[in-house]
């Protein structure tokens, strides 16, 4: 069953991702303490944890998800590759709004890694909160259309 392997936040925009074991998800901020949060159609951003290792395997090396900038990672399932789509982690609802397209920041991490996320969706999806609450590493996940 899908579970939630991972939650980072970036405190400002563009500085490091710091990993944190739970976190507190708002309809008006997404997750607290985290730049990105208000930004529309992608409060909160969703890596796949085998979407992941078909990129670097693609590149041919084992990268860490958080050189993805991603806020949550997800064990068991593929980015879903629609919008619309409702996300439920613990009590949290969050719906796929569109996919999280990869940057030229992907280049700087890792040279060749924005076109092996470019397939697929496999750069993860963007979501909106429609539900706030607080979710762990470890929580159970579920997608419903």
């Amino acid at each position: 069953m899908p579970n939630l392997i991972g939650i980072a936040i970036t405190p400002k925009i563009l500085a490091p991702m710091e990993e944190i074991k739970s976190a507190e998800i708002s309809i008006e901020s997404g997750i607290k303490g985290d730049a990105r949060g208000k930004k529309r159609n992608r409060q909160i951003s969703i890596l796949f944890e085998d979407d992941w290792a078909d990129a670097c395997s693609e590149l041919g090396v084992v990268l860490p998800w958080l050189t993805r900038r991603a806020n949550l990672f997800v064990s068991d399932m593929r980015a879903p590759q629609k919008s619309g789509q409702i996300i439920t982690i613990s009590n949290v609802q969050l719906e796929v709004k569109l996919e999280t397209e990869p940057c030229d920041l992907m280049d700087k991490q890792r040279q060749g890694l924005q076109n092996a996320l470019s397939p697929s969706w496999r750069g993860g999806v963007c979501c909106n909160v429609l539900k706030a609450g607080t979710i762990s590493v470890g929580d159970k996940i579920a997608i419903t259309t």
